[in-house]
């Protein structure tokens, strides 16, 4: 089951990439930040007020767990984390093809493979191993084949930008199981529901401050910020690929290294957004590396059956 979650949530996280490259084209990025933080916050919080304050949710996988500082305080770390990571990339990705950040983003899933056996113990078998080798590959190759495009990766501070987002995503996704796992395995048993629901409310809140602390009293000499409807899609696309990823992890037999993996195939679906919407460049080169890709989750599915 938690196999299947993960296929899904790297679909929606394939719509998310290219909804969020729309909105960026041209745009100032920290107003839409702070949307997607906001509209994001406005999806969870009827959850939270049902759950705190009604039975309507009891039992049902949208309650969202109480708790007191004791455990707030985690999430907020996890918010920072992932904002971070998010300020990092969006900025990235508005100044680099999406054929290009989807690749470097597609690394994550290694470092998440040695941290996963550093902190979990978690091991593969034959048919996984062979799933990350050919995706490792994989992406490599996507990188290289990315060099065609003109873009000096020893030299552009963007691609600085993707690569320090990526390990900052990797890191949020060791933490997320850290988390999540059960005391009994170590980790802090905390509700998957409140962990996604808060970490949400405070990125709002954080991303509040930056818009007028930072952005507002130079927006009129920076990028302007322009309305478009792809705007809510990144919230709509990026709380349903998060609900279904916690929801993948929060079972029991769930491995961080499995699910990260297949979550980065989302790189798919955001190169055919690349080919068909953004007309990027150098795309038949990049065919076969996808081909790759796509070969590499066959494995990782076969060999968690």
């Amino acid at each position: 089951m938690w196999l299947i979650l993960a296929f899904l949530s790297a679909t929606l996280l394939g719509f998310y990439d290219a909804f969020k490259k729309k909105s960026l084209s041209g745009n100032a990025v920290i107003p839409i930040l702070f949307l997607n933080t906001l509209f994001s916050s406005f999806i969870f919080l009827p959850f939270i007020i049902l759950s705190h304050s009604t039975s309507v949710l009891d039992s049902t996988i949208f309650h969202v767990g109480s708790g007191g500082w004791e455990m707030h305080r985690y999430i907020v770390l996890k918010a920072v984390i992932v904002l971070s990571s998010w300020i990092l990339g969006y900025f990235g990705m508005k100044h680099l093809p999406l054929t290009i950040v989807g690749p470097i983003n597609a690394t994550r899933p290694v470092m998440v493979l040695v941290g996963a056996f550093l902190f979990f113990g978690e091991r593969l078998n034959l048919y996984q191993w062979i799933g990350v080798l050919l995706a490792i590959a994989s992406f490599f190759m996507l990188s290289r084949s990315s060099r065609k495009e003109g873009i000096d990766f020893k030299n552009d501070r963007w691609i600085y930008f993707i690569v320090l987002s990526a390990m900052l995503g990797a890191l949020s996704g060791l933490y997320d199981k850290y988390l999540m796992a059960p005391v009994s395995e170590g980790g802090m048993g905390l509700d998957r529901m409140a962990v996604q629901s808060w970490y949400n409310i405070y990125q709002c809140f954080m991303m509040l401050a930056m818009l007028f602390l930072l952005w507002w009293p130079k927006h009129k000499s920076t990028t302007p910020f322009h309305w478009h409807w792809s705007i809510i899609c990144i919230s709509i696309f990026l709380s349903a690929a998060d609900f279904v990823y916690f929801y993948a992890l929060s079972l029991p037999t769930a491995m961080i290294s499995i699910v990260s993996m297949i979550r980065r195939g989302s790189v798919v679906v955001s190169f055919l957004f690349g080919a068909a919407v953004f007309h990027e460049k150098n795309l038949q080169s990049k065919a076969l590396d996808l081909a790759l890709v796509l070969l590499g989750m066959l494995f990782l599915y076969i060999g968690s059956q």
